[in-house]
């Protein structure tokens, strides 16, 4: 629950209801969508290497700890990695 209150500290403006079991899913899934870039419209989407290159600029410049920080970016790796191939 903590990482998922750290990821939305730095995407205020998205609605992540969770109860403490689901956490690690809705943060897992949002992550997916924000590689995927699913909240933009489809002509104007950027790649998930795009998405996840700003993704880790915001979370190095951010003011979460160095610990928060290090666990969202290795999730966001993870992320990136299953993504399927296009």
């Amino acid at each position: 629950m903590e990482l998922l209150d750290a990821y939305r500290s730095l995407w205020s403006n998205r609605s992540l209801p969770a109860t403490e079991n689901e956490a690690e899913d809705v943060l897992l899934d949002a992550i997916r969508r924000d590689l995927l870039d699913e909240m933009t419209h489809p002509r104007l989407r950027k790649s998930p290497y795009e998405k996840f290159s700003l993704a880790i600029t915001r979370i190095a410049t951010s003011s979460l700890h160095a610990k928060q920080q290090y666990e969202l970016v290795r999730l966001y790796v993870q992320q990136l990695e299953n993504l399927p191939s296009r």
